[in-house]
């Protein structure tokens, strides 16, 4: 039996999130064109859905590794909302060069760039409908 590390400064409460999305491949190209990365996907007929994974070391287990990733998903337990809880992507280095990109790439923001004591934050609307946020030390 694996031995779960308790909750401490040095582990993540978090360690996996999903953002529901309607339509993989409109939600990977705005993602990809936003955060300037590649993503795969995905197709898990066992559970009945398709993820397109956020990058991460390959091979690594996420509830052990100390580090947090996720992936879009679109199966039919879950919807995209701007309701409920926000995930804060990183935009680091610099803010800004992700928010010039997120409504030409099909997004609203609804937040502008604001400054936080952790750096600054900006909030958007995805192509899915989904209220994401981003986080960046400028």
């Amino acid at each position: 039996m694996m031995m779960m590390e308790k909750l401490s400064m040095e582990t993540d409460v978090i360690t996996w999130f999903e953002i529901p999305v309607l339509d993989t491949a409109r939600a990977k190209k705005f993602y990809e064109t936003i955060l300037d990365i590649e993503m795969r996907t995905q197709a898990f007929p066992e559970t009945n859905e398709e993820l397109t994974f956020f990058p991460s070391a390959p091979g690594v287990i996420q509830a052990g590794s100390g580090r947090v990733s996720g992936a879009l998903v679109r199966n039919s337990r879950s919807k995209p909302s701007a309701e409920g809880t926000t995930v804060y992507l990183n935009a680091y280095p610099v803010l800004q060069t992700v928010i010039d990109k997120i409504e030409a790439a099909g997004g609203k923001v609804i937040l502008p760039r604001t400054q936080i004591p952790a750096g600054y934050i900006s909030v958007f609307i995805d192509t899915e409908g989904n209220k994401v946020a981003i986080h960046a030390g400028e």
